[in-house]
């Protein structure tokens, strides 16, 4: 578990670096498993259709064990408590000399999800270094709040609206995330962040994994999934989803695209909501 000098830090500033999670077995074990997917596609995440980066436990057993990992569980725990769900998992990688890069946002602007308790772990699956286009992140001074966003549909945005913060905040003091092979970080929902392109000759993998709350819920119009991966479903706010039982199998795959499809529409009605929002205000 976190200590209580850590906990303070993350509840202050948004973000909390570098965690160790992986040994040298379990890292060989997802980048085998990657490489697997990547057969089964045909081509590189990062090439196929964007409903790939998403929600990998729901089909990849091998992701299913890693947003279930105990290190990583015991570190969440210490800061949204015991009854933890997986809302969704995002495969972000960067390719060698890559021109991909994040702008300046935060998650919490097109998830629709209350209260404002999510948390990110983003796992390094190779060295995730400033060369590589490791994450940057903003303190939020012990006062995070929603910044204004649009999707502007950015050219080379790993983020798939390009979606971006469109009002001036103090970016004094950015760090960059540095990660290890391995470790993890973990940022709040509303930790502003961003990432540079890859510089480097190999692949920045990462997996940033959602976690929520059990008493956290979505505010749309959708029934949404997530999976529960510690605790109890206290609160019932989302449809369950079980472990996979087969690698890419027909059932695997069915449930896949339907969590994605579901997932994608609220995706779209928070994004209008948002505009909305801050058009009114």
């Amino acid at each position: 578990m976190l200590t209580a000098e850590q906990v303070e830090f993350y509840r202050h500033h948004g973000y909390l670096f570098p965690l160790p999670a992986l040994s040298s077995d379990e890292i060989a074990e997802c980048l085998g498993g990657l490489e697997r997917f990547e057969q089964w596609l045909g081509r590189t995440v990062t090439d196929a259709d964007r409903k790939w980066r998403s929600a990998g436990y729901v089909m990849l057993p091998w992701v299913d064990r890693l947003v279930r990992n105990r290190k990583i569980l015991d570190a969440v725990e210490s800061v949204i408590g015991p009854d933890i769900l997986v809302y969704t998992s995002t495969f972000f990688i960067k390719e060698p000399n890559s021109p991909v890069f994040a702008a300046w946002h935060q998650d919490a602007t097109y998830f629709g999800l209350t209260p404002h308790e999510h948390v990110t772990a983003w796992v390094a699956l190779t060295d995730a270094t400033a060369e590589a286009g490791c994450m940057e992140v903003v303190s939020s001074r012990g006062w995070p709040r929603q910044l204004r966003h649009a999707a502007l549909g950015l050219t080379d945005s790993i983020n798939g609206g390009g979606q971006a913060i469109v009002e001036d905040f103090n970016q004094e003091g950015a760090v960059a995330m540095e990660l290890p092979a391995g470790s993890f970080s973990l940022h709040h929902t509303l930790c502003s962040h961003r990432s540079a392109p890859n510089r480097a000759s190999h692949r920045r993998i990462g997996l940033g994994i959602s976690y929520i709350p059990a008493h956290v819920r979505a505010v749309g119009s959708y029934r949404l999934s997530a999976m529960l991966v510690r605790g109890r479903d206290t609160a019932g706010h989302f449809d369950l989803l079980p472990p996979p039982e087969r690698e890419l199998a027909r059932l695997e795959i069915e449930r896949h695209e339907r969590v994605y499809r579901r997932y994608r529409e609220n995706y779209a009605e928070q994004t209008k909501w948002h505009e909305r929002a801050f058009a009114a205000a």
